[in-house]
């Protein structure tokens, strides 16, 4: 029978691999978020500000999700 040690190098991998799936799903939700918002802001707004409008509501929900998940995923791998 073996035994595994878990010491601060795994506890650092294992925090880098949670922000970077928080990356993933925050790039997720801003891909859908512009191509959504897009679509529906264009409707209602000029054509120079409908994108405009688009891309700031993605950057902000990719932001916010990218955030939220990293800490969420990363809270059991704090010291």
């Amino acid at each position: 029978m073996t035994t595994t040690t878990y010491d601060d190098n795994d506890a650092r991998a294992d925090r880098v691999a949670a922000w970077a799936t928080g990356v993933g799903a925050g790039l997720v939700v801003f891909m859908v978020s512009w191509l959504v918002s897009n679509r529906v802001l264009t409707m209602y707004l000029a054509v120079p500000m409908g994108p405009v409008a688009a891309m700031t509501v993605a950057i902000v929900t990719g932001a916010a999700v990218t955030v939220r998940q990293g800490r969420r995923l990363s809270a059991r791998f704090r010291d």
